[in-house]
């Protein structure tokens, strides 16, 4: 059994291997159902989800919400159909444009990606997407679900807890290792998403990153620096028409962030500022 941590009250957070997914847990009057965060990487993940969440004995699970539409946080979806699942109106197209085509060629080739697991996947996108910020109801306890601008991708959501000061913000910050410009992300928008949560997240309030333990405010304006960083270095290399390697040296050294990790975000941040340039 996994170890589930009562971050406040009736709220639980658990990490998952293989990558270290993070999973919470919210519920109201218990009984009353529960909303889950996040399905995990697969149908057979988010089966073992469903039963250490049943193993809880605290209540069916009624609501699920994406935080966003990348495999490791929403290929579990199908397993938890009989619940509403909620999460960014975006994600449907995340998914024919960048999910799917991926599983179709791991169904094709499943050798030339043995990390991942995807057999049976069934892309379920979310029952109740939504565009503007809305409410949920779980057991007579209001959590908020609120769209956020371009950022790690174009489909996060964060997921507030008012009456716990908790907040659930997906891969928009990770704390187990640094932030990762996977497919979608918007590398020069991403630091403003985050000084807008800055904004609005408490002092005393705790933050359930996309993996890793929880962390607080502060975690997210240096994690915010270090993104504004990289966005400032592929602007310059840009605007003067630097190779992509040599930009990607410059923004690893500059952040402290993997080179291999960063050069992902340079070449993403190229392609988008040279759609704008023409």
């Amino acid at each position: 059994m996994t170890t589930w941590t009562t971050v406040a009250h009736g709220i639980r957070h658990a990490r998952f291997e293989p990558i270290d997914v993070s999973i919470t847990v919210i519920h109201g009057r218990e009984r009353d159902g529960l909303l889950l965060v996040d399905t995990r990487c697969n149908p057979r993940e988010g089966g073992e989800l469903a039963g250490e969440v049943a193993a809880l004995d605290i209540g069916p699970v009624t609501h699920v919400v994406n935080t966003h539409a990348h495999y490791d946080h929403t290929f579990g979806n199908q397993v938890f159909t009989g619940a509403e699942i909620h999460g960014h109106a975006g994600i449907a197209a995340h998914f024919r444009e960048f999910e799917g085509p991926r599983l179709e060629a791991w169904t094709a080739d499943p050798s030339a990606a043995p990390q991942y697991d995807w057999t049976d996947v069934q892309l379920t996108p979310p029952t109740h997407p939504h565009s503007s910020r809305a409410e949920i109801d779980v057991g007579g306890r209001r959590v908020e679900l609120i769209p956020l601008g371009p950022g790690h991708t174009d489909t996060d959501v964060a997921v507030h807890v008012p009456d716990a000061g908790v907040w659930v913000l997906g891969d928009v910050i990770e704390q187990s290792g640094p932030p990762l410009y996977g497919s979608g992300a918007f590398p020069l928008d991403w630091p403003e998403v985050l000084r807008g949560l800055v904004d609005v997240i408490g002092a005393d309030e705790v933050v359930i990153p996309g993996h890793g333990t929880p962390v607080d405010r502060a975690f997210v304006e240096r994690q915010a620096v270090m993104l504004q960083v990289v966005a400032d270095v592929i602007r310059e290399g840009h605007a003067s028409r630097e190779p992509i390697e040599y930009v990607a040296e410059r923004a690893s050294t500059r952040s402290g962030m993997p080179l291999e990790i960063v050069e992902s975000g340079v070449l993403r941040g190229y392609q988008q500022l040279s759609a704008l340039t023409g």
